[in-house]
């Protein structure tokens, strides 16, 4: 049976824009053209878009649904193993932030009672997950699960005092990084001691430093619209390429 784009769109859900968009990222080509110039689709194509949105539904995003649908069997097994691993992860996550709220919740309602250190511990729990929903990708993509993890059970044993050291050095890393914006030139003696700061900061955080890992989350800097908003908000349009070109220049 064949199926022109509207049919598909009305069958599946998806928009003839979005079946548009697979075709041009050779994610799900039709069948062929008709005689008009129209896009035809048969079984064949109908089978490979289910797959394509049991993917999708899985959290999966294009580009590696596009490597892995025509994987040989094993290879699918595994990325899907995989994947569950990171929604299973998730679900953990979201898991403790729910009682971090729930916590949270009955403490203002005066029914339980927080310690400071309860209060700090929720604290890093709800950063934690924060940090995970926006980042958690990405940053597991760089430097793999393993990395990841380690940094985030530091993240946890953080003291309060350490918490709070963590922040003024930031602080003084940002203002200095405005500085530089409106003085500073590579290699100089303020530049140094913006690296340096990120340097310290990180290491609150990171089980164990190297330059190859700090040049790399340089380059999310650039590469994360979110992360250069975040530093272009704190210190000034241009600071996070700055940033970028110091670390590549220090680490």
């Amino acid at each position: 049976m064949e199926y022109t784009i509207k049919q598909i769109a009305e069958i599946s859900g998806v928009t003839t824009r979005t079946l548009r968009f697979y075709d041009e990222q050779s994610l799900l080509k039709p069948a062929f053209l008709s005689d008009v110039g129209y896009r035809m689709y048969t079984e064949k194509e109908v089978d490979r878009l289910q797959q394509i949105l049991l993917y999708r539904s899985m959290g999966l995003p294009l580009k590696t649904i596009k490597e892995l649908i025509d994987r040989p069997e094993d290879k699918i097994q595994e990325t899907l193993v995989q994947q569950r691993l990171q929604l299973e992860q998730k679900r953990q996550e979201l898991d403790r932030l729910l009682q971090v709220l729930d916590d949270t919740l009955l403490y203002y309602k005066g029914e339980i009672e927080m310690t400071n250190k309860e209060k700090f511990a929720a604290f890093k729990k709800e950063k934690l997950a924060e940090n995970e929903a926006k980042y958690g990708k990405e940053i597991r993509e760089q430097y793999g699960e393993e990395a990841v993890e380690s940094s985030n059970q530091k993240w946890q044993e953080m003291t309060e005092f350490d918490y709070q050291k963590m922040e003024e050095i930031e602080k003084e890393l940002l203002n200095r990084l405005t500085r530089y914006l409106q003085e500073g030139e590579l290699p100089s003696s303020l530049a140094e001691e913006i690296f340096s700061l990120h340097k310290l900061w990180l290491q609150f955080s990171w089980e164990k430093y190297s330059g190859e890992a700090h040049k790399g989350l340089s380059e999310m800097y650039l590469n994360d619209e979110r992360f250069t908003q975040y530093y272009d908000e704190k210190s000034g349009v241009g600071a996070a390429e700055a940033l970028y070109q110091i670390i590549q220049h220090y680490a």
